[in-house]
């Protein structure tokens, strides 16, 4: 993913699934990547800055998170950087509740584009916010486990966190 504003701030953090890089514009947390996951980003301009408030709130929300005292996320979020159609993608899955899932059939229907599940898993699989923008409670319309830029493993282990079904 090429960001439009190169000039991002950003902050490595470990988690017990990996390490983790955040990166955050001024309108808010644009990204949250594990070590080599797919869709890497090109972070030629980044800063890294470990002072930068958004930056600080979403690593200590991210903690929360994989300690179990935390199960939805506030803060400011950028979805810029995509298209359209991926940005209303994203925001479709920031409704789907910890502890629960969805399949990519009803995303697509969700969004009004029935039609479009293949769309709709790219769009999934592009999500620069990953857990925050919780695209591993995206499964197989059969319930399998398909597809996840962070790999199966994590997506197994963030579903097992949250107590999916």
């Amino acid at each position: 993913m090429k960001f439009r504003n190169t000039a991002l701030r950003m902050q490595h953090i470990d988690s017990p699934l990996g390490g983790i890089t955040l990166a955050a514009t001024p309108i808010g947390l644009a990204g949250l990547w594990f070590d080599a996951q797919r869709h890497w980003p090109d972070m030629t301009g980044w800063h890294p800055d470990d002072a930068d408030p958004v930056l600080q709130t979403a690593a200590a929300q991210v903690q929360d998170y994989f300690a179990g005292r935390r199960q939805s996320f506030d803060l400011p979020l950028d979805l810029s950087h995509g298209t359209a159609f991926q940005q209303a993608v994203w925001q479709a899955l920031l409704a789907i509740p910890a502890g629960e899932t969805t399949s990519y059939g009803l995303l697509s229907a969700r969004i009004d584009r029935p039609a479009a599940v293949r769309a709709v898993g790219a769009a999934v699989g592009r999500n620069p916010i990953s857990v925050i923008v919780p695209c591993h409670r995206v499964i197989g319309s059969n319930g399998s486990l398909t597809g996840y830029a962070g790999g199966l493993d994590r997506k197994t282990a963030l579903l097992a966190l949250e107590g999916a079904r």
